[in-house]
Parts: structure tokens; C-alpha cells; sequence
């Protein structure tokens, strides 16, 4: 198993609640009450709905309770503030799995940078509807599974991918270029906690065939969006998003060729910072912490 890193070895405190005087006063306070070190933090004011968010990352080890009494200490704070809150506490490593079709160009570049060190994870499975990512996913020592998946069997696959990913112990689920709608079933057994890649700059072009949607309207600008998943197709809040230009003199191999470079560093990002507790969702939206 490969090192666990020092941000790994650290605890995430995230939190949304009513904003008044003092909050960042009364946390920090806590944190350092039973002898925890703050790494970093960071936090955000959202003026129309008067909403306080932060994200306190520290270091636990000296500490004079453990994190799961740290947790229920915490717990009169919450109370009195009316807070939304989720300790992350960085004792394992995060384990992810990827669902992926025929396109892997999303799937090799996340194998790269989790290679290189660059997600602190561990990919136990990697999962797909065709064979052509097999090889690929077998280099980087990834468990592949071919489920095979047609309108009349979508049901009892999603069953099987579910058993999957619950015997791998997956803590999120990211779809790298995975082109099957997940059922709400599905998404009720993963909370907040599959990501997808969304060919185009939402909410712009949503569902099939963006690209060619965007030839078509003679856009200036393309671009690619990851989001979490919810039961409306490509409506999910976004975690990142971005965009080349195109000119009139390009095709719509073109567009999908530029696009496809837009795909893996975007998705990269979402994926990095979902690992690293740096995603607060409130509503429809998301704050990513520095």
C-alpha cells in the first residue's frame, strides 16, 4: 500500500451554518483547546443567503482526545450555532472507483496522476459497459470488470456495479466518460459522492452529442464541467469548469479533440479536491476551499 501522506494523516473540519460574530474565533479556539495544530483555513460569506462556510484543516496528533471524542465535543458547538458540519477524519486512504465506456482518454490521465502520486487514493476497480479500457486499467494494476449493459438489463447491472463497489469499500465513484444515465437507486446508495465529467460548459448543451451541438450553433468557446451527480441529467452542483477557443475553421473532430484535453485536467481537479475535503456543497452549488 503506498505511504499515506501527511495531508492523509491530517483531519478536515467542514462547516456551513448562519453567519454571525465570532465564528472563526469559537472553532479556532476548540481546535486549539484540545491541543490540535491548525494546517490551514479558509472560509467564505455568502451575502444572499447569509451563510457562513469553513474548512479547517489540522493536525491531530497531539491532540488530548481522540477525533471520534473530538466529534462529539464538537457536537454542543453545532447545536448552538446551527451548523452543518463533517469531520473528515484522514485516517485511511480514500478508495475510488471508476465507471467508464468506450472513450478512456478521462480514465488513463486519472491512473497517470494517481500513479504520480498526484490523487492520495487507491483505485480498486475500474468498471465498464466495453473492453477497450481492459489493458489500460491492467498496466496500472486496477481490477477491470466488462458488465455488459442494454436497456433491458440497465437494472440488474446497476445492481451488480453497486455489490462492486461496496466489496472494493469505495468512498466515491467518478464517471470517466461513462455514457449511461445512473438510475436514482443508484445515486441513494452514493450520496454526494459521484462526479462526472460533462462534455461542454454547463448549462450550456446538456445530454448527448455536445460537441456537435455546439458546431452547430457556431459557439466561440467550448468547454467542460465536472459535477457531482443528482437525479436531473448534467445538473448537478459544480465542482470546476473550463473553456478553449474555437474559431469557424474548426470541425467538430476538432471541437472534440480540444474538448478532450479540457475533459481529463478538469475532471482531474474535481476528482483531486473532492479526495482532499475541499468541496462544501449548499443548495445547487459548491464552495471549493483554497
Amino acid at each position: 500500500m503506498p505511504e499515506i501522506s501527511q495531508r492523509s494523516r491530517s483531519a478536515v473540519l467542514l462547516i456551513s451554518c448562519p453567519d454571525r460574530k465570532g465564528l472563526v474565533a469559537v472553532i479556532s479556539d476548540f481546535v486549539f483547546r484540545h491541543n490540535g495544530n491548525i494546517l490551514h483555513a479558509d472560509e467564505h460569506r455568502d451575502a444572499e443567503t447569509n451563510l457562513f462556510l469553513m474548512r479547517v484543516e489540522f493536525d491531530p496528533s497531539g491532540m488530548d482526545v481522540s477525533l471520534d471524542e473530538l466529534a462529539e465535543e464538537f457536537l454542543p458547538i453545532a447545536e448552538r450555532f446551527e451548523m452543518h458540519w463533517r469531520l473528515a477524519k484522514g485516517k485511511r486512504r480514500p478508495r475510488m472507483g471508476i465507471l467508464v465506456s468506450q472513450y478512456d482518454h478521462c480514465l488513463a490521465d486519472l491512473l497517470y496522476r494517481h500513479k504520480a502520486g498526484e490523487l492520495d487514493c487507491d483505485i480498486p476497480v475500474v468498471i465498464s459497459n466495453h473492453t477497450a479500457a481492459e489493458r489500460l486499467a491492467g498496466f496500472y494494476g486496477a481490477k477491470f470488470v466488462h458488465i455488459p449493459v442494454t436497456r433491458e438489463t440497465r437494472r440488474e447491472v446497476e445492481q451488480q456495479q453497486i455489490a462492486l463497489l461496496r466489496e472494493h469499500e469505495c468512498d466515491l465513484v467518478v464517471l470517466a466518460r461513462y455514457m449511461q444515465i445512473l438510475s436514482p437507486a443508484f445515486l441513494v446508495e452514493f450520496p454526494h459522492q459521484v462526479i462526472n465529467i460533462h462534455h461542454s460548459f454547463l448549462p450550456a448543451f446538456v445530454g448527448a452529442r455536445p460537441y456537435h451541438q455546439a458546431f452547430e450553433r457556431g459557439v466561440k468557446l467550448i468547454g467542460a464541467t465536472s459535477h457531482y451527480v443528482t437525479e436531473v441529467l448534467d445538473d448537478g452542483p459544480i465542482i470546476e469548469q473550463a473553456v478553449v477557443r474555437i474559431s469557424h475553421r474548426d470541425s467538430v473532430e476538432d471541437l472534440v479533440q480540444k474538448g478532450r484535453d479540457l475533459e481529463k485536467v478538469v475532471l482531474s481537479h474535481a476528482v483531486g479536491w473532492h479526495l482532499e475535503n475541499r468541496v462544501l456543497l449548499y443548495g445547487k452549488k459548491t464552495v471549493v476551499f483554497d
